[in-house]
């Protein structure tokens, strides 16, 4: 299937940095000349375009999502002493920011359609005995669909507990015609090389319409200088360079086209696997708009497909093959997650971006199909 091949064979990070080519080398030589290497001139214009194209606020930029995690959970004071809810089905750097604020981690469950934090199954962990001291739930806006904010929201005001964002893969989701990371009090996201919008290394930002909170932010991510080399308090050392903010600014402008590109091909995807009775395609809520940073099906033969993709030349993975409260960093006591676990056994993701070729979904599903029918 040369066809298929070919378009599978550059990875997104490359692809993307090829597309861009010509603008990064002169964002580059613009930073290089300009003798301002750290919180200059490109991350400050980067904040405010990130900031506009998600309808307003203020945009901090960090040195990693993890980081913006941690940052912002500091900088709302959650740290030693609270605890954090964060989905179990999820990538673990989300569990290792909660942590590295000084937060105790605790887990709910997923919804199984849509991968992202049950607002039932958070209802009945902050009714529990473990639910007592949680200040806030970290909402995953797993693969780019965004959660059920308004069922999250209820409970949460219900149990006067802070709902904050995960981005980190939502980079263009909508939730009820607002952008994923405008929902809460703030949001973190990631700018990691194989992201929707995505940097040539480790970036990050954080976003909230909260001028105060913003401000803090900005002085804990330079160790806590209110004035240089005078710390008002203890802060750290995690800025967004840039380098990488130039690098941003370049792509930033082809996100909404890129992220439109992912839903076409997603629809491809939809359409070729609509009969197959063994994988069951991504659901996508009513009112909301999936960013497919992942396109992810599930199926209960997992391994034989997976064999079954590689062997034809798709390079298929799984995100995440265990839950996080089954990984030894983060066990302990915990509720039922029997959708989380479920979920960790039985998930592909097949390859989408926007530089995949629109018959590729098509020749994906074609592969798939035949392993269904030997199924059958």
């Amino acid at each position: 299937m040369p066809s298929l091949l070919n378009t599978l064979s550059v990875p997104y990070p490359l692809a993307d940095q090829h597309r861009h080519e010509p603008a990064l080398r002169g964002a580059w030589q613009r930073v290089c000349e300009s003798g301002s290497y750290i919180l200059g001139r490109e991350v400050e214009a980067f904040e405010k375009e990130y900031a506009a194209f998600l309808g307003g606020g203020r945009v901090v930029g960090v040195a990693s999502g993890t980081d913006a995690i941690e940052l912002m959970l500091r900088a709302l004071n959650i740290g030693s002493g609270s605890k954090v809810v964060v989905p179990s089905f999820a990538p673990s750097a989300v569990a290792s920011g909660v942590r590295r604020s000084g937060a105790e981690v605790v887990f709910a469950d997923i919804d199984p359609h849509t991968f992202t934090l049950c607002p039932e199954s958070l209802a009945a962990l902050l009714r529990s005995p473990q639910g007592s001291g949680v200040d806030a739930a970290l909402v995953v806006h797993l693969y780019g669909h965004p959660a059920d904010w308004q069922g999250l929201r209820s409970v949460a005001v219900e149990h006067g507990i802070e709902l904050l964002e995960d981005c980190a893969q939502a980079h263009g989701a909508l939730w009820q015609g607002r952008m994923a990371g405008t929902l809460g009090r703030a949001a973190a996201f990631s700018f990691y090389p194989t992201k929707n919008l995505a940097a040539l290394g480790d970036a990050g930002a954080v976003a909230t319409q909260d001028a105060e909170l913003a401000e803090r932010l900005r002085l804990i991510r330079e160790y806590g200088w209110g004035r240089r080399n005078v710390s008002d308090f203890a802060g750290v050392n995690s800025r967004l360079d840039e380098l990488q903010a130039a690098v941003l600014r370049v792509k930033l402008g082809s996100l909404r086209d890129n992220v439109l590109q992912r839903r076409r091909l997603a629809a491809v995807y939809d359409a070729s696997l609509s009969g197959c009775r063994m994988v069951v395609p991504p659901v996508v809520r009513g009112g909301c708009e999936h960013a497919y940073h992942q396109y992810v099906i599930r199926t209960k033969n997992r391994e034989a497909l997976l064999q079954h993709l590689q062997q034809a030349g798709i390079p298929a993975a799984v995100h995440y093959p265990v839950p996080l409260h089954r990984q030894r960093a983060f066990a302990g006591s915990h509720m039922p997650l029997s959708e989380a676990e479920r979920a960790a056994s039985e998930v592909i993701s097949l390859p989408v971006h926007p530089y995949l070729s629109e018959e590729a979904p098509a020749e994906v599903g074609e592969v798939i199909e035949r392993f269904d029918h030997a199924c059958g």
